[in-house]
């Protein structure tokens, strides 16, 4: 497959020769949460075809931003994971999400798909660094059983996919709680009245939970 290029001498248009084909920034924001196997790219990105799939990153270690390793026991498994080069692309891609909130998001419409894992980036790119000073505290989520958790240390979060060792606070909800609590004002106090969530653990890193996340405000183009 013949790469194209804008064949122009400019950082922007150099950089969009590499990460501009279509699909190609999703598979970043897979990788950017950790390794994954062909298969969980996959599952993840439900209307990439298998051929289209290898073809992009064959790209992505073509071009330096990924490379294959194996998972270490018990799943000795091959995997897909980004270089420095490539892990360098998270706060553009958080940049893109923010805006994405701010500008983009709306109504979800009928034939739009949602995959829970997609939550863990969006940790990062809500995350209020302010409100979290002095926090030390490890949060697991678990979006209709899909687990993934939040280690908070004073100002700075680090979010992966997998359930917590041992979580301070763990909040259970589904997916539609979720989109409501992100995206249509639901808090997670009204969220557990009616039954939608739930949530057990500290009482004191529940209580700053609310203010760890802040979304943009949505506006209109």
């Amino acid at each position: 497959m013949e790469q194209r290029t804008y064949n122009q001498y400019c950082a922007t248009a150099r950089t969009l020769d590499i990460v501009g084909e279509r699909w190609t920034l999703l598979l970043i924001r897979e990788l950017l949460t950790g390794p994954k196997r062909f298969g969980d790219l996959q599952a993840s990105l439900r209307g990439l075809g298998t051929g289209l799939l290898a073809a992009r990153l064959k790209h992505l270690e073509r071009e330096g931003l990924a490379h294959k390793i194996m998972l270490p026991p018990p799943a000795r498994t091959p995997a897909y994971a980004l270089t420095e080069a490539g892990e360098e692309l998270g706060p553009p891609v958080l940049a893109l999400a923010r805006w994405g909130m701010k500008w983009a998001m709306g109504e979800r419409r009928a034939e739009e798909t949602f995959h829970p894992g997609w939550a863990v980036l969006g940790l990062r790119a809500c995350f209020n660094a302010e409100a979290a000073a002095g926090l030390h505290a490890v949060y697991e989520f678990r979006i209709d059983d899909e687990p993934f958790h939040a280690r908070v240390k004073d100002g700075t979060i680090e979010a992966l996919h997998g359930p917590a060792q041992n979580p301070d606070a763990t909040i259970t909800t589904t997916t539609d709680a979720f989109l409501r609590m992100a995206y249509q004002g639901l808090t997670l106090t009204r969220a557990i009245e009616s039954g939608a969530a739930t949530a057990s653990g500290d009482r004191e890193a529940l209580r700053r939970l609310a203010a760890l996340f802040r979304l943009p405000s949505s506006r209109t183009r």
